[in-house]
C-alpha cells in the first residue's frame, strides 16, 4: 500500500467512494492513498476532510455528498452516529448485503488466498427487532444504552431498531428502580458504584430473562426491582442478579443469585426444543440462525452412515440438528455449563446418538486424534478469534473427509482457509448469512474437503 505523505490534515478533498473497509467505513483513494471516511456509500462523489494521517492510509471525515448514491437511506434510528451498535443505517438493505458479501470474498481471497466465489449472501426477511439477547451496559451517571464507537461512554437509548420492544422495556424498567430507588451505578474508572449491565433474553414466545450484573453481592430493594419488571415486560420468566466485581469490560461474573421466578428460558429452533441460562451460547437472531445451520446441513451432506465431531459446540443446537441425519454425534465445548445444558437438550429431544465433551477444543480434539477417532465430517463454530492451529492440525489429523467451518469474522476464517490448504484441505463452497442486519458483522459457512476427495457436498459432482 502506498505511503501517505502527501496527504495533508485538515484539508478537503474530493473523490469517490470505491467501496468499504472491515469496519464498515467508506474507502476512498487519493494520489493512490486508501482513506477511510465514515458514512460514505460505494458509488458517490463527496467532498471529505483528512482527519488524520497514517503511515500507509488516512482517516477522513464526510462534510458534503456531492453526488449521492441511489443506496443512500435516510437513518431511522435517531441515535446512528452516536451509538456504536450499527454501522449500515445509511444504506438500502440490498446495498449492505453487497457489502457483506464484498467483505467475505476479500477475506477469502486476500487472506485465504483461494479463487473460490461467495456463492451468495441470505439476507434477513426483517432486518428488525431481530435480537434475542440484549445488553445494555450502565453509565457512571446511572444512564442506559449503548456504548458509543469505540469508547465506553454510554448512549442512552429508550429504543433501539435491532431489539426486541420487551427488551427495551425491560431496561427501562431497570433505570426507573435505580432513579426511584437512587441505586448506585458501577463507574469503571474508581471501581465503585453497583449497577453495571442488564441482560435481557427472549424466546420466540416472547417470554423473556431478566438479569442485573452488579458489582456487590446485594442489591436494595429488590421486590421492586422485579415487581417493576414484570410490570413493564408481563411474559417475564425471570429476574436474576449477576456479580461481577472484576475490573475490565467482561459482561458477565461467575456467580448468579435467582431474585424472583425461573433462571432459565425454553425455545423452540429448528424444531428442536432447547434450555437457555444466561450464559448459554445462543445465535441471537433466530431466524437466520436456521437459514445459517440448514446451509451448514446443507455442506455436510449427511446419510445418515457418518460419525461427526463438532467443535465448540455452546448449548448443543447444531450437534443435535446433526444428530438427526448423523449415525453418531460428538460434541465438544470448554463451558460446563453449556454441556450440562446441552445433554439436557439431547435428552429432552430424545436423541441419543450423541455425546459431549467438556474441555478446550484442541485438547478434545487431541485427545480424540489419540484415542483413534475418525469422524467422517467435522463441524467447527468457533469465536470470533477462530481456530488455534492445533485444532486445525489435529483436525487434519483425523483425516475427515469434509470440514464445514461456520465463522463470525471473515478475517479470521480467511487466515484459518489458508492452514487449512497446508494441510490438503481445500475450500470448496462458501455462502454468507446476514445474522446482523444493520451491523457490520456477518457470519459464513465453508465447505472444505480433503484435496484427494471424489465427490464434494451439495453437488454430488466430480472435482
Amino acid at each position: 500500500m502506498k505511503t501517505t505523505p502527501l496527504l495533508q490534515k485538515d484539508r478537503l478533498y474530493t473523490a469517490t467512494v470505491e467501496g468499504y473497509s472491515s469496519e464498515g467505513l467508506g474507502v476512498v483513494r487519493l494520489d493512490g492513498a486508501v482513506v477511510f471516511v465514515p458514512h460514505a456509500v460505494r458509488g458517490e462523489t463527496v467532498e471529505l476532510k483528512i482527519t488524520k494521517v497514517m503511515k500507509t492510509c488516512a482517516a477522513g471525515e464526510l462534510v458534503r455528498v456531492k453526488i449521492p448514491s441511489p443506496e443512500r437511506v435516510r437513518p431511522e434510528c435517531p441515535h446512528f452516529g452516536r451509538c456504536g451498535g450499527c454501522d449500515f443505517q445509511h444504506l438500502s438493505y440490498p446495498e449492505e448485503l453487497w457489502a457483506k458479501r464484498r467483505r467475505v470474498q476479500d477475506a477469502l481471497q486476500r487472506l485465504g488466498g483461494t479463487a473460490l466465489q461467495v456463492e451468495e449472501i441470505l439476507g434477513a426477511k426483517d432486518p428488525s427487532h431481530y435480537r434475542n439477547k440484549s445488553q445494555y451496559p450502565v453509565g457512571a451517571d446511572g444512564s442506559i444504552g449503548f456504548y458509543r464507537a469505540r469508547s465506553h461512554q454510554v448512549v442512552p437509548v429508550s429504543r433501539c431498531l435491532i431489539q426486541p420492544e420487551v427488551s427495551d422495556r425491560t431496561a427501562g424498567a431497570v433505570r426507573d428502580w435505580m432513579r426511584r430507588y437512587k441505586i448506585s451505578a458501577y463507574d469503571e474508572t474508581t471501581g465503585k458504584g453497583l449497577a453495571r449491565h442488564v441482560y435481557v433474553r427472549v424466546n420466540e414466545r416472547g417470554e423473556s430473562l431478566c438479569c442485573v450484573v452488579v458489582n456487590g453481592k446485594q442489591l436494595p430493594r429488590e421486590p421492586e426491582l422485579a415487581a417493576l419488571i414484570q410490570a413493564a415486560a408481563p411474559k417475564t420468566a425471570g429476574v436474576l442478579l449477576n456479580i461481577n466485581t472484576r475490573p475490565g469490560n467482561v459482561v458477565l461474573g461467575d456467580k448468579y443469585r435467582t431474585i424472583w421466578g425461573r433462571d432459565f428460558l425454553m425455545d423452540t429452533l429448528c424444531g428442536l426444543e432447547f434450555r437457555l441460562s444466561v450464559p448459554s451460547f445462543y445465535q441471537v437472531n433466530r431466524a437466520q440462525t436456521e437459514v445459517l445451520y440448514g446451509k451448514a446441513l446443507e455442506f455436510a451432506a449427511l446419510t445418515g452412515t457418518e460419525t461427526v465431531l463438532d467443535l465448540y459446540c455452546g448449548i448443543g443446537t447444531i450437534t443435535l440438528c446433526l444428530a438427526r441425519r448423523a449415525k453418531r454425534v460428538i460434541g465438544a465445548e470448554i463451558v460446563p455449563p453449556a454441556i450440562a445444558d446441552a445433554e439436557e437438550n439431547a435428552r429432552r429431544n430424545g436423541i441419543q446418538n450423541v455425546e459431549f465433551f467438556c474441555g478446550d477444543a484442541a485438547a478434545v480434539a487431541a485427545r480424540l486424534n489419540t484415542d483413534g477417532l475418525r469422524p467422517d465430517i467435522i463441524t467447527v463454530d468457533p469465536p470470533r478469534k477462530g481456530l488455534a492451529p492445533e485444532v486445525i492440525s489435529s483436525i487434519a489429523a483425523m483425516g475427515p473427509e469434509r470440514v464445514v467451518y461456520v465463522s463470525c469474522d471473515p478475517a479470521t476464517l480467511g487466515r484459518d482457509v489458508k492452514v487449512f490448504a497446508g494441510f490438503g484441505y481445500q475450500a470448496r463452497r462458501a455462502c454468507a448469512v446476514d445474522m446482523f442486519p444493520g451491523t457490520r458483522h456477518v457470519e459464513t459457512v465453508v465447505l472444505l474437503s480433503k484435496l484427494k476427495a471424489e465427490v464434494w457436498a451439495g453437488n454430488g459432482g466430480e472435482l
